[in-house]
Parts: structure tokens; sequence; C-alpha cells
């Protein structure tokens, strides 16, 4: 099955400046998203998609392909990831390239690398229940605290979102994920029925928290860092 790897890359970040060709650890963030899904071997292409053509120059650097800028409607604070994707793959199949299946992967992704996502689709030529293949596999990372024994506000005062876990053991309680915020592989069928990245037969790949730092300021920023330095250097 052929696969494209698409990086999701727009300019004008209003919290971090330039953030996703900011210096990471000796280069650009974007860099890291590029060399993996390269690295991997697994992708017939590897293109990023954005509106900044200094972006797109340091993309190129890398080794990536920039085939075209994005349009307005993508480019907009509005545009969903479907719709990035969407405009991706209308554009390689008006050029008569279609796959079968594409990574959706973010620019300030660090902690990816080619053996992350060699496992990612290990995970996703492997049959589940029932022998189905899943549609698609995402990273996932455990809540370190139980969100089913959450607080709410109200009236200037603490209360417990769901009283009856109040005094549950933590081991008792079901665990819960959430998204790792590092990329989607998905099946383009799947994708173009649902117009989601988390189709209705999603696998996960749980990963350890020293391997995921959402990356949203400053601080958020330090703490990669800091995560990067102690895991690959």
């Amino acid at each position: 099955m052929s696969k494209i790897a698409i990086i999701t890359a727009r300019g004008g970040s209003k919290r971090i400046p330039k953030k996703n060709i900011r210096p990471f650890c000796g280069k650009p963030i974007l860099a890291y998203s590029i060399e993996a899904a390269k690295e991997s071997g697994i992708f017939d292409e590897v293109m990023v998609s954005t509106d900044s053509e200094e972006i797109a120059e340091t993309a190129r650097r890398y080794g990536a392909s920039v085939p075209f800028l994005r349009s307005e409607k993508t480019a907009g604070d509005f545009a969903t990831t479907a719709d990035v994707i969407e405009e991706v793959l209308d554009a390689y199949a008006a050029k008569g390239e279609n796959f079968g299946a594409f990574l959706c992967i973010y620019p300030t992704a660090p902690f990816v690398t080619a053996e992350r996502l060699a496992e990612a689709a290990a995970l996703f030529d492997a049959a589940g229940e029932g022998g189905q293949l899943p549609d698609a596999v995402v990273p996932v990372v455990r809540f370190s605290f139980p969100p089913q024994r959450g607080f709410i506000e109200k009236d200037g005062y603490l209360q417990y979102r769901w009283p009856e876990n109040a005094f549950k053991r933590s081991q008792d309680l079901e665990p819960m994920y959430h998204d790792a915020g590092q990329f989607y592989l998905v099946r383009t069928k799947a994708f173009m029925t649902e117009r989601t990245v988390v189709p209705a037969k999603t696998a996960p790949l749980i990963l350890p928290e020293m391997m995921v730092q959402d990356i949203d300021n400053e601080e958020d920023w330090e703490i990669a860092e800091i995560k990067y330095r102690k895991r690959f250097m």
C-alpha cells in the first residue's frame, strides 16, 4: 500500500514565534518530523503542508517535498487538520498520485523516531479482534492522575465532577488515555468516509510520559528540551 507522510506546518504562531522552525536541541524542530518519516523507509512521499515560504525553505533543506503552498482556506485560523489533509490528497490525486494511507505528523514532535513509526506501521498491519485491520493508529499516553476523580469549580468552591469516584482507589478506576499530539497513521478510505484522523477503528500506540510533551508555550518548550536531552543526548 502506498503511503504519504504529511507534515502540517502552518506559519504565524503567536504564543511561540516561528515555532515550527525554531531551533530545538540543535536544529529546527520541524527537522525531527521530516527525518523520522524519511528514515523509517515507510513512505513513498514525505511532504510539508505550509503557507510560509520560510518554513518551506527549511523543509526542503531537510529533504521534504513542498509541491505547493496552502490555499487561503487551509491557511486560516479556522482550518481543521482534516481540511489540510484533504487539500493535500486532492492535489496529489490531480497529478495521478493516490495513496492508500497517510501519516499526518505534527512539526513540533521531536520525540517521534523512525523506530516509533515502524511500531505504528506494525500495528497498522496487524489484525485485531475478528481478524480486521485497524483503520488508524494513534499514539496516546495515560493520564498521570485519574480524570474520574477530577474537580470542577462551582459558586467559588471545588466539588468532585463524579462524586461516586471520590474515595475509589486509583488502581480500581479504568485507565484513561489522551492523544499524545504526535501523529496519526490513517487509511485514506476511512478518512474520506469518516473525515477524521481518529476513525471508529483506531488502534492505540501507548507511549511513556517521558516520550510525550505538548508544546504550546515557552514553559512547554523548556520541559520538552529537558525530556529530549535526558532521553536522546
